[in-house]
């Protein structure tokens, strides 16, 4: 039996409307989806509690209105809870796991060996007793986080725009104490359970390929080949949003917006099809696009 070719995908997290930035971002993860001969998949990531299912409904339909189709029925993540939990599971049962009880204060106060990166968690809850994890939830008064006990500092990613990169690997949380599959968790087993095998997303989530990369590794999951597209930015050098004006398809229209698009990246053509005749990664912008309302 032949194996179905892999996937991309777009996975954007229903908080608020699409703006021109995310869409140019879909764009993008459909061409390198597309242009390798793959399957191109929609993940709705609203595992959040700030998210919200009419949001998700609108964000569906102005991709579908641009241009950008999917393969398959778009999927939720809370539809299949059991899918993070028996990772969970299959973690802890191999004594990967432990206890957290610190708060992001408690982290960012804690003492750290002259050795650690910048930022890495100070491996305060790690090597608790029981005791002394039964004096942590007392004095807390809150259930832990379950964080993953690494075995290295940092871990090296290619990407297709920005080559070769290391970055932190510290003990990151897989479930937040509330019992939310954590974000870096999530997206590496839905990843693996719908055969995604490249992930094109915004470079502000380069630095956080490094950990799922390991935990992907660690759970015997293929490494996803991936694509890091600059962001767009607003005219005063901030990642750009709503508050930003006329930044959604609501306000801008279909035509504009795709050509909004098309020319921040070169293209001549004004439709999506027709982007993927001119798409080469090779010829992608490296630097942010200052975005220009009208």
């Amino acid at each position: 039996m032949t194996s179905p070719p892999g996937a991309g995908r777009f996975a954007p997290s229903p908080s608020a409307d699409l703006h021109i930035g995310n869409l140019r971002t879909a764009v993008l993860a459909w061409l390198f989806a597309r242009s390798t001969g793959r399957r191109f998949l929609m993940r709705v990531e609203d595992l959040d509690d700030r998210t919200h299912p009419e949001i998700a409904d609108r964000q569906l339909a102005d991709l579908a209105a641009i241009g950008v189709t999917w393969d398959g029925p778009a999927t939720r993540q809370t539809a299949h809870p059991e899918r993070y939990e028996a990772v969970v599971e299959t973690l802890d049962q191999r004594g990967l796991l432990f206890e957290c009880y610190c708060t992001r204060r408690d982290i960012a106060q804690a003492p750290r060996a002259p050795h650690a990166p910048e930022g890495a968690y100070p491996g305060t809850c790690r090597d608790l007793t029981e005791g002394e994890r039964a004096v942590r939830r007392q004095e807390t008064g809150r259930p832990p986080a379950l964080r993953l006990r690494t075995d290295t500092h940092e871990f090296t990613v290619h990407d297709a725009l920005h080559g070769d990169y290391t970055g932190l690997v510290d003990d990151f949380v897989v479930r937040r104490g509330d019992g939310v599959p954590a974000y870096n968790l999530a997206v590496v087993v839905d990843d693996a359970a719908s055969g995604v095998d490249q992930v094109a997303r915004g470079d502000d989530l380069l630095s956080s390929s490094p950990r799922q990369a390991y935990l992907a590794r660690l759970l015997g999951y293929p490494e996803p080949l991936y694509a890091h597209v600059p962001l767009v930015l607003n005219d005063q050098g901030a990642r750009l949003a709503k508050r930003d004006g006329a930044v959604t398809l609501a306000d801008i229209g279909v035509a504009l917006a795709l050509a909004q698009i098309a020319d921040s990246l070169g293209f001549a053509a004004r439709t999506v099809g027709d982007m993927l005749d001119e798409f080469d990664p090779a010829r992608l912008p490296h630097q942010p696009w200052v975005y220009q309302p009208g």
